[in-house]
């Protein structure tokens, strides 16, 4: 069976159930699988953990979810800028795995290479080690975090091909990729669909055997999540 779907809806078809967890790339609102976002606000599945570097902002990206009530946790970096989220999180609606950009990063690196757990200095001394193995090495204290994968990873990317092959473009290639390895199911959503063998091999920044299914996206909005400018003299 090809690995190409004509929308977002169709390529979710099958994979959706009730308290799964998703990996969710992008860097802010930077290189978001937008339209399966929306695919999966209009799914209506729920009880959602969902893994992303952040939780986008009101109105906007996971900030969707969070509207609905279809995300029960959240494993995160960063989150200020969403109010709502805020919000559910003081009022316990919302459970939240804080994690330093870098760890979350390598967490999801680690599960996507089958690698259980790691240690870093990263958190020592802080909340971040609360509840977590410590050791030494070397005359210093590290903890141990665990790697990631999840039910399913929906990612950008700026350019694939028919096989899955992925090229992403600039800050959209921060958390997309190691997401993509990660994902039991990983769908991918891209700008540019082209025929195979039309991607310089060199080029690939995350190869198709990671991928399942792919689409090409039909619009992108491609907000700025704050844009501050200098008064005119």
């Amino acid at each position: 069976m090809g690995k190409i779907y004509g929308d977002a809806r169709g390529a979710l078809d099958g994979l959706l159930f009730d308290g799964m967890t998703i990996m969710a790339g992008g860097f802010g609102l930077c290189g978001i699988p937008e339209n399966l976002i929306a695919a999966l606000k209009d799914s209506g599945v729920r009880d959602l953990t969902v893994i992303s570097n952040n939780a986008g902002i009101d109105g906007f990206g996971l900030g969707t979810l969070l509207e609905t009530r279809q995300i029960r946790k959240m494993v995160s970096s960063y989150v200020g800028e969403n109010k709502l989220f805020a919000q559910q999180f003081l009022s316990g609606a919302l459970e939240l795995e804080f994690n330093p950009q870098g760890t979350l990063a390598e967490r999801i690196r680690a599960g996507g290479a089958g690698i259980p757990a790691f240690f870093t200095r990263t958190g020592v001394g802080t909340p971040v080690a609360e509840g977590k193995e410590q050791r030494d090495f070397g005359g210093d204290t590290y903890i141990m975090e665990r790697g990631l994968v999840a039910d399913l990873a929906i990612v950008k990317a700026w350019k694939g091909d028919a096989e899955g092959n992925l090229v992403f473009r600039k800050t959209s290639r921060n958390f997309n990729p190691v997401m993509a390895t990660a994902g039991r199911v990983t769908v991918a959503e891209v700008e540019h669909l082209v025929p195979s063998g039309t991607i310089d091999p060199d080029q690939i920044h995350t190869p198709g055997i990671y991928v399942q299914r792919i689409l090409q996206g039909p619009v992108y909005e491609k907000r700025i999540e704050q844009r501050t400018v200098r008064a005119r003299a």
